[in-house]
């Protein structure tokens, strides 16, 4: 009977673990989607900006201007750099950050390799316990960025990550966080977003395409002023809403696999339980019949 009490005890916990970790499940597949559609609609708006960016300093480019703007000019060297890592606040979301935090490490190593100084900043929780784990230095640490990460927040690192680049503090930033390809596919990457130039170059186009022409009103200057920090911006933006995407569908998977591996963790419990019942019951049986036997 010990047994089988203890087999009941060991199936109401998981039990109860399994209505956690569908609720968890429910939760994360109500975010994913919220996450989804804030994603979905500045893709279609920085990959715009990035091509607008794109041409028409190609197009200044093949005109003889000597107009440029800042964040555009590639440096000669790389001296010092920047590595913005975005990771989770909560856990249970499966490798989401393992894989966000093995590139981070790849990429440490690689600016120690090449002499360049790098300052780390992280954000998450579970990005800072991570470094301090490791006991990695780190010069800054956000735990504001959660799901629903609003513009003016990111605004205001933009705003000091453009300065720092424009006073020539900086040569170079990267941002490490995971980014949103599909529903069943997203990728742990470390990005260069600063200087720009190396942005809007990540996607070619075909060669076969045809360029575009452009008319400066009021000036070309004037205009490079204001869509030039307005496409890093949007690039930046788009990498929290990426890496919140991808943190829920993470979570939502790993959920899903816990609760079909409850399941199956009940059914093996249910038929122990049954075999023991069945076992108690035959030795009880025999009990029994030994003792009329003996009345006899």
């Amino acid at each position: 009977m010990a047994k089988a009490r203890a087999i009941i005890k060991r199936l109401k916990a998981v039990r109860n673990v399994r209505k956690i970790t569908r609720t968890m499940e429910l939760v994360a597949t109500a975010r994913f989607k919220k996450a989804m559609d804030r994603a979905t609609q500045a893709a279609a708006y920085t990959k715009k900006m990035s091509e607008i960016v794109a041409d028409l300093s190609e197009g200044l480019k093949n005109s003889g201007s000597s107009i440029s703007h800042p964040l555009l000019q590639q440096r000669e060297s790389e001296k010092k750099s920047i590595l913005l890592v975005v990771t989770s606040n909560r856990g249970l979301c499966g490798g989401y950050n393992a894989a966000v935090l093995r590139h981070t490490q790849q990429r440490v190593r690689q600016a120690q390799a090449d002499g360049v100084q790098l300052d780390v900043e992280v954000s998450g929780k579970r990005g800072i316990g991570f470094f301090k784990f490791k006991k990695l230095p780190t010069t800054a640490s956000y735990t504001h960025f959660e799901d629903r990460v609003s513009f003016d927040e990111v605004d205001v690192l933009a705003k000091r990550f453009t300065e720092q680049f424009v006073r020539g503090e900086i040569d170079r930033l990267d941002v490490a966080y995971t980014r949103f390809v599909t529903m069943s596919r997203q990728i742990a990457v470390v990005e260069t977003l600063l200087p720009i130039g190396k942005l809007v170059g990540a996607e070619p186009k075909a060669a076969t395409k045809s360029k575009t022409e452009y008319e400066f009103l009021p000036s070309p200057q004037e205009i490079l002023e204001e869509i030039v920090p307005a496409s890093f911006k949007a690039r930046l933006f788009k990498c929290f809403l990426d890496a919140a995407v991808s943190e829920q569908i993470s979570r939502m998977v790993a959920m899903k696999s816990a609760t079909e591996n409850a399941d199956g963790m009940i059914r093996v419990l249910r038929a122990q339980y049954n075999r023991a019942r069945q076992s108690q019951i035959t030795s009880e049986l025999s009990e029994i019949i030994g003792g009329a036997a003996a009345l006899e």
